[in-house]
Order: structure tokens, then sequence, then C-alpha cells
């Protein structure tokens, strides 16, 4: 099909900010390519396709190699440069670490850091042959902060704020730009997935994911290394926290993130 119009690549996207990066990126004009594991993807798609906007969705696991490189076909089969790839799929696992399942621990390292190398590395080898391109790896402000009673996802969220930015560096003369998106807490499905409603995180104020996929489109298209999206509220909080010692700030994540908060203090 040939189009003058730009094709973009979003995971995670059947809802919250990946469903809102995609529509960002229908908005400017983009055809797309969106993948999630679950059903609601082709719900998503129908959503999305207006004003002549070509979106064809993928359901697959991509915390499974063979996931990834189905999508990676699916890409290639489009027989078009992919202007923009935002990985953006991922999911948590609250609670003690030696009190959950080891299988629920290593799948947010497959789907959270594996399966974000693997596709990074399968696609970002077309976007430097072509010498063109923007890739969106989403991480989070918790990158910044030991997690206890959410270790895992914290220590994957690091590796991939860390991963982007050396990607970025080592990208510098390609022609294609890497970009960190770091969202605070936002009102998504990740919490009751993660099992932390019962926590003083899961309960604390959450920010619009179409706010957090505005300005991540906007730094994205600007080629920016990182951006700590959402409300003036979490960029301050982030600040604070940032300026904080990582032993005052692993405390800080324990009394968040305790199962059993108690509501008076929020």
């Amino acid at each position: 099909m040939k189009t003058s119009r730009p094709l973009s690549l979003v995971t995670g996207a059947s809802s919250g900010i990946g469903f809102e990066l995609a529509r960002e990126f229908a908005d400017h004009g983009h055809d797309l390519l969106i993948a999630a594991e679950d059903e609601d993807i082709h719900t998503a798609a129908r959503r999305l396709g207006f004003h002549g906007t070509r979106v064809r969705a993928v359901q697959v696991d991509l915390a499974d190699p063979e996931g990834v490189e189905s999508l990676v076909r699916e890409a290639r089969a489009e027989r078009r440069p992919l202007y923009a790839v935002a990985l953006n799929a991922g999911i948590g696992r609250g609670g003690a670490f030696l009190g959950t399942e080891l299988a629920d621990q290593l799948r947010v390292i497959d789907l959270n850091v594996v399966s974000t190398v693997h596709l990074a590395r399968r696609l970002l080898e077309d976007m430097a042959a072509a010498g063109e391109g923007r890739l969106l790896i989403t991480s989070s402000v918790a990158a910044e902060t030991p997690g206890p009673y959410h270790a895992v996802h914290n220590a994957s969220e690091a590796f991939l704020r860390s991963f982007a930015l050396g990607l970025r560096a080592e990208l510098a003369d390609t022609g294609v730009t890497v970009t960190s998106l770091m969202p605070g807490p936002t009102d998504t499905r990740f919490f009751v997935r993660a099992g932390l409603l019962d926590t003083r995180l899961g309960r604390s104020r959450k920010d619009d994911p179409a706010l957090v996929a505005r300005q991540a489109y906007e730094a994205l298209v600007a080629g920016r290394p990182q951006v700590v999206a959402g409300s003036l509220h979490t960029r301050a909080q982030e600040l604070a926290t940032h300026a904080l010692p990582a032993r005052a700030r692993a405390a800080l994540h324990r009394h968040r993130a305790a199962p059993g908060g108690s509501r008076s203090h929020l």
C-alpha cells in the first residue's frame, strides 16, 4: 500500500499510556502497527482508525521470544520504514520478593527487559540502515528508587532508563534518536494487575495517561533524551525524591508499597 503517511509502532497499546501514545501518533497523521497480549488491542484499533488512519493490530505475548519475532515479521511485512517505535509494554508484581511466585517475577523481567532489548535490537537494525528513526522506551520515575515490595519492577525500570540513554549515545551519528519516558503514577490498569491496590502507592493520586502521552510524543519528536512526564505535582515530587540519598528513597518506597498501608496517611 503506497502512502506518504509515516508508520509508527506502539507496544502495550490496548489501554493506558500505550493507547494514548497511539492516539497521539494517529492525531499527527501516522499509520499504526499496535501490539498487546489481550483481545482489547482489536478494540483499540477500531477506536484509532479514524481520519484515514490505517491501523493494524497484532495480538501477541511479547514475554515470549517467538512473540517478539512474530511482531518483527509483521513490522517488516509492511515494507515501509518505521518513523517511530514506542516500546511501552510492561508489567509489575507487587508484594514481598520472598512472598510472591518466582514465575511472576521472571515474567516481569521477560516482558519489561528481555522483550525490550529483543525488539530494540531487531527494529533498530532497520532504522539505522535507513539513517533515520525515533525510539521511545517507557521506563518510570521508579527507575531512580530502590523498590522494597516492588523490587524486580523498579530494577527493571532502572535497566530500561539506562538502556535507553546508553543506546542514545551509541546511535548519536546514525540519524536515530532514543528517548526515555519516565512517567509517575498514572491512571492505568497497571496497579490492579500488579496487585498494588492495597498500598499507599496504589491509592495515591495519579496522572491522566493522555497528558503523559502528549508530553512523551512532544519529547520524542523533539529528539529529547528523557522526559519526566505527568502533572506539575509529579515532576516536583520526582525532583524532591531525586534529591534524597538512595537509602532514604528505599525507605520511602517501602512505606508506600507495603501491603495493607493505613488509609489515614493518604
